[in-house]
C-alpha cells in the first residue's frame, strides 16, 4: 500500500500523536531537508513526518529547500503526501479555525527554486499542473472528514504569496479580484515539485486568520496561535483515519 508522508508548516512542527520509530536526514542532491524526516506511528499505521520550517520554525517561507524535502521524502519511500497549511481567509466561507481541501492555486511567489529540471544536457521537463492538487487524495481526505464529522470546506483557491511578511490591505483585495479565497506562503512550489516527482500531494489548509483587511482590525499573532491550537485536534484525527485506512507496510 502506499506510504503517507505528512509534511507540517506553522503549527505543526511535531505532529501530536506521533511515535516514532526513528528518523533520518538523508542527502540528496539538492541540498539537506529542512529537518531530519521521522519514521513513526500514528495509531497503529506508519508514515513519515517532515517539518517543512525545521526545528523551532527557524526557517522563513522564502529559504524553504522545497526540492530537497520533496526529493527526500520520495527516496524515502513516499507515494502520497499531504501537506499541512496554517492561511488566512479571503471569502466568507473560510472563516478562522476552518478547515479546507483546495482545489486550485495561484503562484505570486519570486526566486524559488520551482523545478528539478534546470535544462542543459538534462533537458527540460514540461509537467501538466491543470489541476495542482492530486483528486483521489483530495477525496479521501473529504471523505474521512465526512465519517468523522469533521466539517471540510471542498476546494477553493489558495493565493502563495512570498513571505515572511504578511500581506497588504491592497494585495488582499487583488488576490480576491483574482479569484483566490485563501492566502499563504509554502503552497509553491511545493505542489508543483511533487507532481515533477509523481507523488500524489493535497493540501489540508487550516484558517488561523482573516486576511489583511478583510476585518476593521490589525491581524495580532496571540490570535493566530489560539486559533491554530484549536485546529490541531482535528487533523490529527483526520490524518490519523488517513494512515489507518492507507496502512503502509513497516519496513
Amino acid at each position: 500500500m502506499s506510504r503517507i508522508a505528512v509534511i507540517g508548516g506553522s503549527g505543526f512542527n511535531q505532529l501530536p500523536g506521533l511515535v516514532a520509530l526513528g528518523e533520518e536526514d538523508p542527502v540528496t542532491p539538492f541540498g539537506q531537508p529542512s529537518a531530519p524526516i521521522q519514521r513513526g506511528r500514528l495509531a497503529d499505521a506508519e508514515l513519515l513526518f517532515l517539518s517543512r520550517h525545521g526545528l523551532n520554525h527557524r526557517i522563513p517561507p522564502h529559504r524553504v529547500n522545497y526540492r530537497a524535502n520533496l526529493w527526500a521524502l520520495k527516496q524515502m519511500g513516499a507515494e502520497r503526501v499531504v501537506g499541512l497549511a496554517a492561511v488566512g481567509g479571503i471569502q466568507a466561507p473560510y472563516a478562522p479555525r476552518v478547515l479546507a481541501v483546495p482545489t486550485h492555486l495561484v503562484d505570486y511567489t519570486h526566486g524559488r527554486d520551482q523545478t528539478f529540471h534546470e535544462g542543459g544536457d538534462a533537458g527540460v521537463v514540461h509537467i501538466d499542473f491543470t489541476w495542482p492538487y492530486c483528486e483521489p487524495l483530495r477525496a479521501e481526505l473529504l471523505r474521512l472528514g465526512r465519517s468523522l464529522g469533521i466539517d471540510l470546506v471542498d476546494g477553493g483557491t489558495l493565493g502563495v504569496t512570498q513571505g515572511p511578511r504578511l500581506e497588504t490591505a491592497a494585495e488582499i483585495r487583488r488576490l480576491e479580484r483574482d479569484g483566490c479565497d485563501l492566502v499563504g506562503m509554502t503552497g509553491m512550489p511545493e505542489a508543483a515539485l511533487a507532481r515533477e516527482l509523481g507523488l500524489c500531494y493535497a493540501s489540508l489548509a487550516f484558517v488561523v486568520n482573516w486576511a489583511a483587511g478583510k476585518t476593521a482590525r490589525e491581524i495580532h499573532f496571540a490570535e493566530l496561535e489560539a486559533n491554530m491550537a484549536a485546529c490541531v485536534a482535528p487533523i490529527q484525527r483526520l490524518l490519523t483515519a488517513l494512515v489507518i485506512q492507507e496502512a503502509p507496510t513497516a519496513s
